[in-house]
């Protein structure tokens, strides 16, 4: 006999081979069902698992990608305080008087230098054009190239000549027209103390001319100057007609006749009256006004500003000698025949005076006229009379 299906396509017997696989076989079919979800939520963590790890992977490299090579970082180089403090490379700057001052003017607040510094003398010569004594300075220098300095003003249109090999070579400074007893004379002035102060380790400022000689050894003049308390330019209330007679009313309140003064040309100040002197914006409207020819500003502008503003500072006198005793408007000029033991030992004994407080028969560093034709004496007996 045949077996019969059942109702639902089985054997009637329940014996379908399909079932005859073991003990698995025989398991309910729920039991079945939960094993296999519990397989597809494992898969489902896996795969959740790596798609996480891929997209923070992603992530990164698209916010740091990989660097060429072939390209060098950009790296920064330290800046170094030699950058900050020195001076122009060249002289010849291309900066008007407005910008020159302002820039001079700059002073630091902290006076402790956090750097070596060593003070020099800055030479400054106004002249008109040639120095015929430049090579009687230039044996004055020699050896002393880490203590001076070297400014030079002339008229625009002279071109100088000095060889590489000169203490003057490359120190011309932009120059404009000085006429004498004209403000344009100090104008030139404050134009070479502006210049010199751009260089920091300028401490002391000469102001000399093309006729002047120095009258001691580079190491006496340094020594003389730096250990001074004072600077030196001379301011003197001159009672007469070429003194008071010159002041003008029109200057008070910023100058009244009390404060008047007159002085040499020819100074010597330390940084700090030197920057007084440059960026002066009080006074200097005044004199330019109301001190005209036959007032002669370079003889009272700065004695006058500098008496009212820092006369604790000043020693009142020149260390300039000059002879004024042949009379007229400008002194004596010396030449060859002048040149004579006799003659600066007369020099030298001529004053006495006083150096911090104190009484001493050297009183005079420089002298001036001298003559060009003055200058082979001068050399040939320079180490007798002055010791270089």
């Amino acid at each position: 006999m045949q077996p019969r299906l059942g109702s639902f396509g089985s054997l009637e017997d329940g014996k379908d081979p399909l079932f005859r696989t073991g003990n698995q076989a025989n398991r309910p079919l729920p039991l079945r069902l939960l094993q296999f979800f519990v397989l597809l939520l494992g898969i489902g963590i896996v795969f959740s698992f790596l798609s996480m790890y891929s997209s923070r992977h992603v992530h990164v490299q698209s916010v740091h990608p990989v660097v060429q090579t072939n390209i060098q970082p950009c790296i920064q180089e330290p800046m170094n305080i030699k950058d900050l403090i020195k001076p122009p490379f060249s002289l010849l700057h291309d900066m008007n008087d407005t910008v020159l001052f302002w820039r001079a003017s700059l002073v630091p607040t902290i006076k402790d230098y956090p750097f070596r510094r060593i003070p020099k003398i800055a030479f400054m010569f106004l002249t008109r054009g040639p120095l015929p004594m430049a090579p009687l300075w230039e044996r004055f220098f020699n050896g002393n190239e880490k203590l001076y300095s070297i400014y030079i003003h002339s008229l625009p249109s002279y071109e100088p000549d000095f060889l590489p090999s000169s203490a003057f070579y490359g120190k011309q400074i932009p120059s404009q027209v000085a006429e004498w007893g004209m403000m344009s004379m100090c104008d030139a002035e404050r134009r070479l103390l502006a210049n010199a102060l751009l260089d920091i380790s300028n401490e002391w400022f000469v102001l000399v001319s093309e006729a002047c000689i120095p009258l001691q050894n580079f190491s006496i003049i340094h020594r003389y100057i730096s250990r001074s308390r004072y600077s030196f330019i001379g301011a003197f209330d001159e009672p007469g007609p070429f003194g008071r007679g010159r002041y003008d009313d029109q200057m008070s309140p910023e100058i009244n006749l009390t404060n008047w003064r007159k002085g040499s040309q020819w100074f010597e100040v330390n940084r700090k009256l030197a920057i007084d002197m440059v960026r002066d914006t009080t006074y200097y409207p005044k004199f330019e006004q109301f001190c005209r020819p036959a007032c002669y500003v370079d003889e009272h502008y700065f004695p006058t500003m500098l008496s009212i503003e820092s006369p604790h500072r000043l020693a009142n006198r020149s260390l300039t000698w000059v002879d004024w005793s042949r009379g007229g408007a400008h002194p004596a000029t010396f030449g060859k025949a002048d040149i004579t033991e006799k003659f600066f030992e007369n020099m030298f004994g001529s004053e006495q005076c006083f150096y911090n407080n104190q009484p001493t028969a050297l009183c005079f560093l420089f002298a001036r006229k001298f003559a060009p034709n003055a200058l082979d004496a001068l050399l040939e007996h320079s180490s007798n009379f002055f010791g270089y």
